[in-house]
């Protein structure tokens, strides 16, 4: 292992901690200015679905691309945070009956099997609406424009033209099995678009240049692609222990993939070549970028 794999695997553990921190902290049971109450059964609903250890692989990326152009460090933890309560959200409901229907989350039972599909619909909605109030909060120490940017960028990553409606699209795959173009969207509005504003975020946060934005968006891009890839192709060749949840439910369910279309082969190649992409839009910033570098390779070659 060389020094920047330790390096990275270092920082990815480190921001782990303080994201996980961060969200113990803005999770507790006492109502803010304006709540009238938390309820108690709700809250651990919510903690269950979220503090459940987990790379925290959005929230890094945030945390670094801020860091990278010169970014707040209290301002990056709140919106990775946010972030994190969006991306658990969506896995909150993603595994209930109705949409996935999985037992399982990083090999603990899942929110409506701790508790009931009620509560984790609303353990969902809940985090889903906290998210907003997390970035807008005074303590997250940006100012109101860039704020209303985060929280556009974030709103359109996750809505109807991206998350939720690439989830729409991947419930629509169980009945007709979409062509490879189809294919592709929904993976970018289901998979790639959070990861996208992940890396986008980080810019926002940092009053970076138009031309920093987008070249880190498309970095998001690129990356949101290989975290796909690399999913479809550990839900063919890795085994339920591995990856704490089921596997070859995509098959299963007749869903289509750009590796079931192409080949386990091919899968590998496009991968590495995103990762190459990826790697030549951080070479502008040169030792700095290094650690985000690095972090590509990382979601290749991940084993869950």
């Amino acid at each position: 292992m060389d020094s920047t794999t330790r390096l990275f695997e270092q920082r990815l553990k480190t921001n782990a901690v303080k994201v996980e921190a961060m969200l113990a902290a803005v999770l507790t049971d006492t109502p803010l200015a304006d709540e009238i109450d938390r309820p108690a059964p709700l809250m651990a609903a919510m903690r269950h679905g979220v503090l459940n250890g987990g790379k925290r692989l959005r929230p890094f990326l945030v945390l670094e691309t801020s860091l990278l152009l010169g970014g707040d460090a209290d301002a990056a933890l709140r919106i990775g945070a946010a972030l994190e309560a969006v991306h658990c959200y969506s896995l909150v409901h993603d595994d209930l009956p109705a949409m996935d229907d999985d037992d399982l989350r990083r090999g603990k039972p899942t929110v409506h099997i701790a508790f009931d599909e009620a509560t984790a619909i609303l353990a969902g909605d809940s985090l889903l609406t906290y998210a907003f109030d997390i970035i807008a909060a005074p303590e997250t120490n940006l100012p109101p424009a860039q704020k209303l940017d985060i929280i556009l960028a974030l709103s359109r990553a996750a809505g109807i033209g991206g998350m939720a409606g690439g989830q729409a699209l991947d419930l629509a795959a169980e009945r007709s099995a979409p062509d490879e173009q189809g294919i592709k969207t929904l993976q970018a509005m289901k998979t790639g678009a959070l990861i996208r504003f992940a890396c986008e975020a980080g810019a926002i946060i940092a009053g970076a240049s138009s031309d920093d934005r987008q070249r880190l968006r498309a970095f998001g891009e690129k990356i949101g692609l290989a975290f796909q890839l690399a999913d479809d192709l550990l839900d063919l060749t890795a085994d339920a222990e591995t990856m704490g949840k089921a596997t070859g439910k995509d098959a299963g369910r007749g869903k289509g993939t750009l590796v079931a279309l192409h080949g386990i082969a091919w899968g590998e190649e496009h991968l590495a070549r995103q990762v190459r992409e990826a790697a030549e839009l951080l070479e502008p910033y040169g030792d700095k970028a290094a650690v985000l570098t690095e972090a590509a390779q990382f979601i290749a070659s991940r084993k869950s």
